[in-house]
């Protein structure tokens, strides 16, 4: 079973920004996909048995905050 998460996060504004945020978020297990909308400053992550805590560390980790 696949699950979606969405997060907001404000501080994306650029490719560099989704590709960062894309690069860090896809290393997360468990993961199969992830879409970042720039217009609406969303990331919409789809896996199996997503963890909420280590995707936010992931969105850190690239340097933004997950609102």
């Amino acid at each position: 079973m696949s699950d979606t998460l969405t997060y907001v996060v404000p501080g994306m504004h650029c490719g560099h920004c989704e590709k960062s945020v894309t690069e860090e978020v896809s290393s997360v297990a468990g993961v199969d996909s992830v879409a970042v909308y720039l217009a609406t400053k969303r990331v919409e992550v789809r896996g199996a048995d997503l963890d909420d805590a280590a995707i936010r560390a992931a969105i850190e980790e690239a340097g933004y905050e997950a609102a």
